[in-house]
Order: C-alpha cells, then sequence, then structure tokens
C-alpha cells in the first residue's frame, strides 16, 4: 500500500455504528458464509451500502 492509500484511507476512518435488526438465523448463516468466502460481515456491510449509495447518488 501506498503512502497515499494509507494517507487517505486514515482520513475515512469509520468512526459510526448501524445498528439493524434481524432474524437471528438469517444472521447466523449471514455471518457463517462471509467465514466460508473469507471475508467480515461488517465488510460485506459496507459494500452494499457504497454500491447502493453510488448508484442512487
Amino acid at each position: 500500500m501506498s503512502e497515499h492509500e494509507k494517507e487517505h484511507k486514515s482520513k475515512k476512518r469509520k468512526d459510526s455504528q448501524l445498528l439493524i435488526r434481524i432474524n437471528s438465523e438469517e444472521r447466523d448463516a449471514f455471518i457463517q458464509r462471509c467465514e466460508e468466502l473469507n471475508t467480515s460481515a461488517a465488510k460485506e456491510i459496507r459494500r452494499f451500502i457504497k454500491e447502493f449509495m453510488d448508484k442512487h447518488a
């Protein structure tokens, strides 16, 4: 990672949370699938939000 990328990344600090209520079975299945795909639930939710915002900007 270049110095520019490191600097840009540090400026976009994750400083907030989004609390959602979902069915526990659905949550557990989602987390398990993310683990199987070597990713995290948080990363996939952030990706969804970014893609949604890009599409609907």
